[in-house]
């Protein structure tokens, strides 16, 4: 190999990888250090102090901890957290029970029909997000086609004695619409990871442990679900990172009881106009979100590394 083409192939190179992490830098990491420069900046009015000063030949660095004191102190935000990570939780968990199903069903299904099962999960995204949780907005609300089902049938009593409403016929601002917004919004992203694992799995296993006089049940547990598992934590992962700073479906369909951190971020930014400590719950919530990130790649590391 002469060596113009040595140097091509390590420009190529060198263009593949620096291009997504300049993508990286430009949109992600420069916007996050400007927030958490925010964050550790004292107000005056509508400016901010810089943390950097040169001032009679001595460079001066003024950094405000005391908004990351707070958010340790106050309980506001302390229980905003752990609501925002419950809540997430609970609908991942949901998604999964749902989601399971239908991406097992859809790769199992015949080939001639797989795409139009695909495009069946995916017709929701060509309505607006807004439109959709407005939508549930009115079958939740009274006289809802929703709200007069679970009526009928009874289930307001279950929801009530699970304390999800506060009384029977009380649907809309509870933990139960906010989590069936959720639920029903992240559904898709749940659905997609593990039907792309799936329908790639090698059907032989499954004859094989049926040879060997494995039960179907015990061979979905023991093989099917073991080698999904990367769909399940790549389908969780969209479903719970976003969940945690979800605003809209929480000011639509939640109520007081149902404060997250989406809110309490607005609230900070537009209504006490407090921007270093909207900056400083901001910087907390991506570091909160880095963490279960870091442990998927962890695994996507180790999963790599054990292949053949």
């Amino acid at each position: 190999m002469s060596a113009s083409a040595k140097t091509a192939g390590r420009g190529g190179r060198w263009a593949v990888i620096g291009v997504p992490y300049f993508w990286l830098l430009l949109f992600f990491m420069l916007p996050f250090l400007i927030v958490m420069k925010i964050s550790v900046s004292e107000m005056e009015t509508v400016n901010f102090k810089d943390v950097l000063t040169w001032k009679d030949g001595v460079l001066a660095l003024s950094l405000k901890f005391s908004n990351y004191a707070s958010l340790v102190q106050d309980d506001l935000y302390f229980l905003t957290y752990v609501s925002s990570l419950k809540y997430a939780a609970v609908t991942t968990v949901l998604c999964l029970f749902i989601g399971y199903p239908f991406a097992y069903f859809m790769a199992r299904a015949k080939a001639t029909i797989q795409p139009a099962l695909l495009m069946l999960v995916m017709l929701p995204f060509w309505t607006s997000f807004l439109l959709r949780v407005y939508a549930w907005k009115g079958l939740l609300s009274e006289h809802g086609w929703a709200a007069d089902f679970i009526a009928g049938t009874g289930l307001d009593r279950a929801l009530v004695a699970f304390g999800l409403i506060p009384a029977q016929g009380q649907l809309m601002n509870t933990p139960f619409s906010l989590v069936l917004g959720m639920t029903y919004t992240y559904l898709p992203f749940m659905i997609l990871p593990l039907y792309s694992n799936l329908a790639k799995m090698d059907l032989r296993l499954l004859e094989a442990a049926s040879d060997l006089g494995a039960t179907a049940w015990v061979a979905f547990w023991k093989i099917t679900v073991p080698l999904s598992k990367a769909g399940i934590i790549a389908g969780s992962m969209l479903v719970f990172i976003p969940c945690v700073g979800e605003y809209v479906i929480p000011e639509l369909l939640g109520g007081p009881q149902t404060q997250m951190i989406g809110r309490t971020l607005w609230d900070e930014f537009f209504s006490n106009n407090d921007w270093p400590m909207a900056s400083t719950v901001a910087v907390a919530m991506v570091l909160l979100i880095i963490v279960p990130l870091a442990i998927f790649n962890k695994y996507q590391a180790e999963a790599t590394e054990a292949r053949p």
